[in-house]
C-alpha cells in the first residue's frame, strides 16, 4: 500500500513539473483606450476605454489559439438630435497569436490575427438602453511586445485593430453601424 501511494505521488510530481515546464496556457487582462477612426453611424464618437480577459494554448511553439471576451464603450454626441448618447460594444473573439522571442532577451514580438462576436448597445444619457444590434462577426488584428517581467509573467503593450458592422433600427429606421477603431492597451499575461 505504501509502494503504491509513493509512486502514485512520485506520478502526480512528474506530471505537475511536466506541464509547468511545457507552459501551454495562458491567461490574459488587457485595459486600454479605444481610438475610434469614423463616426459610428449618425453618432460622434470620442475616444473610449474597455478590457479584454482572454485565454490561449499553445498549439505550437510560437503559435498559440486564444478566446476571450470584452467590453469597450464610447461617449459620442448624436449629429441630428445634438444627445448625448453611449455605445457599449460586448462580445467574444479568437483566432491566433504568434509570440516569437527576440534574440535572448526578455522581449517577444506578438501579432495575432482572429473574428470578433460582438454586438452594439446605444445607451441614451440616463443609461437606458434604446436599441441593440445583436452579436454579428467582425474582425481584429494586432501587433505588439512581450516583456518578461518574472518568470510566466509578462506584461504585453499592443496595438489592434477592430472593425464591426451592424445595423440598429430605431423607430423603424435601419442604420448601418460601423465601429472601426484602433486600440492600445498593456496587458497583462500569466503563463502556466
Amino acid at each position: 500500500m505504501k509502494k503504491s501511494i509513493f509512486l502514485l505521488v512520485i506520478a502526480i510530481l512528474f506530471f505537475s513539473f511536466t506541464v509547468k515546464a511545457q507552459e501551454k496556457w495562458s491567461v490574459e487582462f488587457r485595459p486600454g483606450l479605444n481610438f475610434p477612426t469614423s463616426d459610428v453611424g449618425n453618432t460622434e464618437a470620442k475616444v473610449g476605454y474597455g478590457f479584454e480577459i482572454t485565454g490561449a494554448y499553445k498549439i505550437m511553439p510560437h503559435l498559440a489559439a486564444y478566446v476571450g471576451w470584452g467590453w469597450n464603450q464610447f461617449k459620442g454626441e448624436n449629429r441630428f438630435s445634438k444627445d448625448d448618447v453611449t455605445l457599449n460594444e460586448t462580445g467574444y473573439t479568437f483566432g491566433f497569436q504568434i509570440i516569437h522571442p527576440i534574440g535572448t532577451s526578455h522581449f517577444s514580438y506578438v501579432a495575432s490575427a482572429g473574428a470578433i462576436y460582438n454586438h452594439i448597445e446605444l445607451e441614451n444619457k440616463t443609461g437606458d438602453i434604446i436599441t441593440d444590434t445583436g452579436h454579428g462577426f467582425g474582425w481584429q488584428v494586432a501587433a505588439g511586445i512581450d516583456y518578461e517581467i518574472a518568470p510566466s509573467l509578462s506584461l504585453r503593450p499592443m496595438l489592434r485593430y477592430r472593425s464591426l458592422s451592424r445595423n440598429m433600427e430605431i423607430a423603424n429606421v435601419s442604420t448601418e453601424l460601423k465601429l472601426n477603431y484602433i486600440a492600445f492597451g498593456i496587458g497583462l499575461a500569466l503563463e502556466f
